[in-house]
C-alpha cells in the first residue's frame, strides 16, 4: 500500500508534465477544441499564436502587395482592410479546432472569439470570400450559411 501512496502522486506530477508539453499554447475548453492566447492577424485569413501559424478554413482574403502568384485568382478586396476586420474580431483567449496541416506547414482551423467564428466574420464583413473547395466537410457552410454568397 506505502508503494501505491508513492506511485500516484509521482504518476499525477509525470501526467502533468506531458500534457504540459504537449501543449503549453493551450488548455482544453471542449472536446476536439483548445484555447490559443497571444494570438495577432498576419492577414486576412492567417493568425500566428506563439510560434504556430494558422490559415482559416474555407476563406480566402485579399492578399498583401506582392503576395499574389502570377497566375493565382486571388481574393478582391483592400488586404489591410481586411486584416484589421480580423484583428478586431480577435481577442486575448479564443477557441480553436484544428483540422489539418497545409502545405506550408500553417494549421488549418476554425477559431472563434467574441464575435464568433473568424471565418465567419471575415464572410460577414465582406473582408473574405468563400472558397468551397478550401472548407473541409463544409465547417463554414455549416456555421455560417448566410454569410455565404
Amino acid at each position: 500500500m506505502s508503494r501505491l501512496r508513492l506511485l500516484i502522486p509521482l504518476a499525477a506530477s509525470m501526467a502533468l508534465a506531458f500534457g504540459a508539453s504537449i501543449d503549453a499554447r493551450s488548455g482544453p475548453s471542449a472536446p476536439g477544441t483548445d484555447i490559443v492566447s497571444g494570438c495577432r492577424a498576419t492577414d486576412g485569413d492567417t493568425i500566428r499564436c506563439g510560434r504556430e501559424r494558422i490559415r482559416l478554413i474555407g476563406i480566402d482574403a485579399p492578399e498583401m502587395p506582392g503576395h499574389c502568384r502570377p497566375g493565382r485568382d486571388c481574393a478582391p478586396g483592400d488586404p489591410y482592410a481586411s486584416t484589421d476586420s480580423l484583428a478586431r474580431a480577435m481577442s486575448a483567449r479564443m477557441t480553436i479546432e484544428r483540422i489539418d496541416q497545409d502545405r506550408y506547414g500553417r494549421t488549418i482551423a476554425m477559431i472563434s472569439g467574441p464575435r464568433g467564428d473568424l471565418s465567419c466574420w471575415q464572410l460577414g464583413q465582406r473582408q473574405a470570400i468563400y472558397k468551397p473547395k478550401w472548407d473541409n466537410a463544409r465547417r463554414v457552410a455549416r456555421a455560417c450559411p448566410g454569410a455565404i454568397l
